[in-house]
């Protein structure tokens, strides 16, 4: 039913509990006749119960594995180290021996077995209320310097490998009509970097804009899509980097990834501070600026 409203900018439209607020508490007067527009909200599966992570062995995975164990969550871990993997099981059957794991070799650049694991998987739980595409490389090299070979690699298992895991979950949960895709794409994915980082953050950013695609596709419908832009957390691909401005421990930024998750955003900096400012910076900066950030 059309109402009144000033017209001003709404709050963030990837929340539209803000914008309803908003607008509930907007309409009053004759200023400018508006059809308000209908706002679906889904309810049923806020709780996320199974949740599905690639590139879960170590690092930012395993670090995100260790929390939602914790908080009850039944999980299903992919990744090429079966050994790392089994030990992260063990540690979680100790820890939260009320959680479900299975664990899955998966090499995400044999886009076959993809869809074959994430199948396997979602027949193990019953169902995956949440997909986490994390695998992925830091491999690379300053573009035109002989080491075509790295990039491509960056950028097959960064992407290409990516679009793969996106198809097989998207399609899971169309079947089910419900459940949460989260992207993992990196503060990189803003601007171009240089050096190594080159090909890196192109792949992020097509990752990132991918997910928007997919978001856009599926935005009247039960189905949440997250994009997440980290900033430097200290993993085994960054050790090496020497100019890794506010970088974190694994912990905190483990933290911060699974917050901002449950959050259910469209898109978020982690951490937010000082991230998110800098996304906005960053989006302006000349390039002398920009070189320190890479």
């Amino acid at each position: 039913m059309a109402g009144t409203a000033r017209i001003r900018i709404l709050p963030d439209h990837h929340d539209p509990l803000a914008q309803m607020r908003w607008v509930m508490a907007e309409v009053s007067g004759a200023i400018c006749p508006i059809a308000l527009p209908k706002i679906q909200i889904f309810r049923g599966h806020m709780k996320r119960k199974t949740i599905l992570i690639t590139g879960a062995s170590s690092g930012l995975g395993a670090g995100m594995a260790r929390r939602f164990a914790a908080k009850g969550c039944d999980l299903a871990l992919c990744a090429r180290r079966t050994d790392e993997l089994d030990a992260l099981k063990q540690e979680i059957a100790v820890s939260h021996p009320s959680s479900r794991v299975f664990v899955r070799s998966l090499d995400v650049s044999d886009f076959a077995q993809v869809f074959e694991v994430f199948e396997a998987f979602r027949d193990d739980l019953g169902s995956v209320d949440r997909f986490i595409i994390n695998a992925g490389i830091g491999k690379g090299a300053p573009i035109g310097t002989g080491n075509f070979k790295a990039n491509l690699e960056t950028a097959q298992i960064n992407f290409c490998a990516a679009l793969a895991q996106c198809e097989a979950a998207v399609a899971i949960l169309r079947e089910q009509n419900a459940g949460h895709l989260v992207t993992i794409s990196s503060i990189s994915a803003v601007r171009g970097f240089r050096g190594a980082m080159s090909c890196y953050a192109a792949t992020k950013a097509g990752l990132a804009n991918l997910s928007e695609g997919i978001r856009l596709e599926l935005l009247d419908t039960p189905i949440k899509v997250t994009t997440l832009f980290p900033g430097y957390i200290l993993t085994d691909i960054n050790r090496d980097i020497k100019n890794a401005p506010f970088r974190v421990d694994l912990d905190t930024g483990c933290d911060a990834l699974v917050k901002a998750i449950e959050r259910e955003p469209g898109e978020a900096c982690v951490p937010s501070w000082p991230w998110a400012a800098m996304r906005t910076a960053m989006n302006h900066m000349p390039l002398a600026a920009l070189k320190q950030f890479s």
